[in-house]
């Protein structure tokens, strides 16, 4: 078979009857489908399929699956393992948006967070978005990005993916709109090979207000991407990236598996791949690894 419809939901949640209802539907618009492969009893399955283009077995399935808690993605059958991951950080590797939780500690984490939300969905430049938001950061003592750090949480599945994927040859990079302060403590946390951000400046333990250029945006996480798939001598076929933010577009989009991960809308919609229920774990299974591969951590 040529490709691979990869059906995951929470631990102990899928059920057969899903698979069929899957199955079935692909069925229904002219797909021929193989022996199913369970990568993880009750949670994960590889349903091999023929017959139809990737896009289409995916809305077929996510239409038959409406409603459900189970996250959909279809791909090529070769090649399902990446040997370049390249991740966005706030609300991707962590939890949440890391420059608004630094505005909680100003006491104006609502007026940021409303710059963020729009900035993330496209509705703003990004450079300037950052620019607006740290500017009003002006003053504000160094200790808070401490503090920000302690409340910091990992994404459920953060560490499996990274350890899995580098346990297996791949190289890992942390990419992020945010800064380094926090990159820097993710990326060794989660065990990235490196991390790649923007600079917050400081003078007398304070905050200026700005932020090093260039700042590294949209085009820069491209950039990023294509630079280490070259030093990597492998095709961008060979890279997964995912992200939740406008900004993570362009890479999502070239990457050899784009992955909009709980994604503001105009991501998600522009992706050819989505996960909407799960945790970071499913782009392993997206991959093909059984959970009995995963690393431990």
């Amino acid at each position: 078979m040529d490709h691979v419809l990869t059906l995951v939901a929470p631990r102990g949640a899928l059920s057969t009857a899903t698979l069929h209802a899957a199955r079935d539907a692909l069925a229904a618009i002219g797909a021929f489908t193989g022996t199913p492969d369970w990568l993880a009893e009750a949670e994960a399955v590889d349903l091999p399929f023929g017959g139809l283009a990737p896009d289409q077995a995916d809305a077929a399935a996510r239409g038959a699956l409406a409603g459900q808690p189970v996250d959909v993605i279809a791909l090529g059958a070769a090649g399902r393992r990446k040997r370049l991951l390249i991740a966005d950080m706030d609300s991707t590797i962590v939890t949440t948006e890391t420059l608004d939780e630094l505005a909680g500690q100003a006491g104006i984490k609502d007026r940021i967070a409303a710059i963020t939300k729009r900035a993330m969905n496209g509705e703003l430049d990004f450079e300037g978005a950052l620019r607006e938001r740290v500017g009003m950061l002006k003053g504000l003592p160094v200790e808070a990005m401490e503090r920000t750090w302690e409340e910091t949480a990992l994404m459920p599945g953060a560490r499996e993916l990274v350890a899995t994927m580098r346990a297996h040859g791949a190289r890992c990079a942390l990419v992020s709109g945010g800064f380094t302060f926090f990159t820097g403590r993710v990326a060794a946390l989660v065990g990235f090979h490196e991390h790649h951000s923007n600079t917050l400046l400081e003078d007398n333990g304070r905050l200026t207000g700005h932020v090093a250029e260039p700042i590294l945006g949209r085009n820069a996480k491209l950039a990023t991407l294509k630079r280490l798939a070259a030093e990597e001598g492998i095709g961008l076929d060979a890279t997964l990236a995912v992200g939740d933010g406008a900004n993570d577009l362009d890479m999502i989009q070239a990457a050899g598996l784009g992955v909009a991960y709980h994604a503001k809308p105009i991501v998600a919609a522009a992706a050819r791949a989505r996960v909407e229920h799960g945790d970071l774990r499913v782009l392993l299974f997206a991959q093909g690894y059984r959970a009995a591969e995963f690393a431990a951590t």
